[in-house]
């Protein structure tokens, strides 16, 4: 960009000098068309060479072979019979295009700043441990299983698990909120966070190539690959654009001057109409701006923790009709929390305390759940005698009492009939029996946690015009119904395993009206064949998840389902942008292609048609961001 607006400038100064010369020094014609090559070939080598590389490959019509030939058209015409000399606007056209082309890089640079910026996570050095002191290297360098050292104020360079230390991360990078997010030791964390408070040390799980900050630069870099359906119709309109245009400016030139008395001196002025009608076609605006739409979109979107694999899934986002949920992890948070105690022969502490006490040595969520419940594991308690019973539940001996929790099963073992609860109205989730030497001491509901905004996404997709929403779980009819009350979604399936999921995709998809389109929302771990099946694939939560990064076409980082409605209407304002840069190009370039027919165009005006049309669209793109 540096060396393109230095040659503008000297352009700029030479063309000056040239036209005083022409103008002084009363040179013949030849002369003065030598002066002017060399701001032209200044400004216009890299152009030319373009033009003829693409002769070379037999695909000539392109912008740069439109611009060449009507700049030396330009130059040339001064020699015909009759013939006014266009030096000056020869020149002056290939230097705004270069101009033109100069703010197309201003703007694809800052959109790939705004990515870079709103994106920030490529981490630059890493401080590892080796051989009792810290040396500091890139991260590339950086291997599996060797430990780093994270200061507050870095960047987190690798993916791995905290060691030592505790400390707060900023994931605005990776997911758009701004709320830090704690961290101990034995927990997870991703290259890209920036450590805001204590110092860590992390032992690394994954080379650089494979982590999460390079899987996510990796994917936005290659976003641009997957063209929307606006980009690829330009694409294809202007291979067959260009050719018609070079021939109707041919049969300009040289039909007409046939019904004039004189050939030879009708031909220059239709000659300098025929140019400045290659002047006002040149497609750049459109070429040039509607891509660019989409790139700045799939930047903004990124800023906000929003990764869209490519402008083809905006298009599929901006015409959803329906939106198929998977429940855990999606609507609800995935894991388990006691919803409520229900006591009959001791108290409600107690109750949770025992259930806790022999639940403590399970990795089961439900035993997680009830240690959560009741944190005060360090009480003294003597927990021995510990026994599973597959498909039932656990016994232990605490304090000498024999415990038993379990499911209605292990009840029925013991020899307790269980009896139906009238405090469970309104409860849905898992029921755990707690007995007590044999005899019945109560129940334990514990269930999976409706996320804060799941009820507000639904209402936002109704309100975007999303008519139907569908919620898909491989729960029970109760849990499924009591989600689907509070949440208010269209409708739900309950009892699926995952073959069931991709039957109801298939079938909603068969159903739906030409022009609409169907996503599955999922946590696109154990949902890889609906995301894959479905028109878009939106993955939940990714941070850290090479599977959903994967397998989704659009990734949200963060927990939050009510990012899928941002999505939509972020897809949607990029595509009214691209539609506006094309109806705006079109109108402008038909205006003055027929005023230039008809020999009322100027070249100015050609310049303006091109190039001042571009620079607007361009400008317009960027407010995609």
């Amino acid at each position: 960009m540096n060396r393109k607006l230095i040659r503008i400038i000297l352009t700029a100064v030479l063309l000056a000098g040239a036209w005083l010369v022409e103008q002084s020094a009363g040179l013949p014609v030849w002369q003065v068309l030598l002066v002017y090559l060399v701001p032209y070939l200044l400004i216009g080598y890299d152009v030319l060479g373009e033009a003829i590389e693409g002769i070379m490959e037999g695909d000539p019509f392109d912008e740069d072979f439109l611009m060449s030939l009507a700049t030396v058209g330009a130059l040339l015409i001064g020699f015909l019979p009759g013939a006014e000399p266009q030096f000056i606007e020869g020149v002056f056209v290939m230097l705004f295009f270069q101009l033109g082309e100069l703010f197309e890089d201003y703007a694809e640079d800052k959109a790939r700043a705004s990515i870079s910026g709103l994106m920030d996570i490529r981490p630059d050095v890493a401080f590892v441990e080796r051989g009792g002191k810290t040396d500091r290297v890139s991260p590339e360098e950086v291997r599996v299983g060797e430990t780093v050292i994270v200061k507050p104020g870095e960047k987190i360079p690798l993916d791995g698990t905290v060691l030592e230390g505790c400390s707060s991360l900023n994931t605005v990078a990776l997911t758009g909120e701004s709320m830090p997010r704690d961290v101990q030791a034995g927990m997870e964390v991703v290259s890209g966070c920036v450590n805001l408070s204590g110092v860590l040390k992390v032992r690394v799980a994954k080379p650089f190539s494979e982590s999460t900050a390079s899987k996510i630069i990796q994917l936005v870099e290659h976003a641009s690959e997957n063209k929307s359906h606006s980009e690829s119709f330009i694409r294809r309109f202007a291979r067959i654009y260009t050719p018609v245009v070079v021939l109707s400016a041919l049969v300009l030139a040289f039909l007409p001057p046939f019904f004039y008395d004189s050939y030879a001196a009708a031909f220059g002025t239709w000659l300098y109409r025929a140019l400045t009608f290659l002047v006002v076609s040149c497609p750049c605006a459109l070429v040039i701006s509607i891509p660019l739409a989409f790139f700045a979109g799939i930047g903004g979107a990124s800023g906000k923790g929003i990764l869209i694999k490519g402008g083809n899934y905006m298009d599929v986002l901006a015409k959803l009709s329906t939106v198929v949920f998977d429940k855990t992890g999606t609507l609800t948070r995935g894991t388990f929390e006691v919803e409520a105690v229900h006591p009959e022969t001791v108290s409600e502490q107690e109750l949770l305390h025992l259930a806790a006490h022999a639940e403590r040595f399970s990795t089961h969520p439900i035993a997680v759940a009830l240690r959560t419940a009741y944190p005060h594991e360090a009480d003294r308690c003597t927990v021995e005698d510990i026994r599973e019973t597959a498909g039932q539940g656990i016994t232990a001996r605490i304090n000498g009492r024999t415990v038993s929790v379990g499911n209605a099963r292990m009840m029925q073992s013991l020899g307790i009939t269980l009896h139906p609860c009238t405090r469970c109205a309104g409860y849905a989730g898992t029921t755990v029996h707690v007995a007590i030497d044999g005899e019945y001491a109560g129940h334990i509901v514990i269930s999976d946690q409706l996320k804060e905004d799941a009820a507000e996404t639904i209402e936002r997709l109704k309100r975007l015009g999303v008519d139907r929403t569908v919620m898909l779980t491989g729960d029970k009819e109760d849990v499924a119904a009591l989600t689907a009350a509070q949440t208010k979604v269209s409708e739900y399936h309950a009892g699926l395993l995952p073959a069931d999921k991709v039957s109801h995709i298939e079938r909603i998809l068969a159903a739906k009206k030409d022009g609409e389109t169907v996503a599955f929302v999922g946590d696109g771990i154990n949902d890889a064949p609906v995301l894959a099946r479905a028109d878009v694939g939106i993955a939940m939560g990714a941070l850290g998840s090479d599977a959903a990064i994967e397998a989704a076409d659009v990734v949200l980082m963060d927990d939050k389902p009510s990012k899928i409605a941002l999505a939509i209407r972020l897809s949607r304002r990029t595509i009214f942008i691209a539609r506006e840069n094309a109806w705006f190009a079109i109108s402008i370039k038909v205006a003055v292609l027929v005023l230039a027919t008809f020999g009322l165009a100027s070249m100015g005006m050609a310049v303006f048609a091109d190039v001042g049309v571009m620079v607007l669209a361009v400008l317009n793109a960027m407010r995609a961001r």
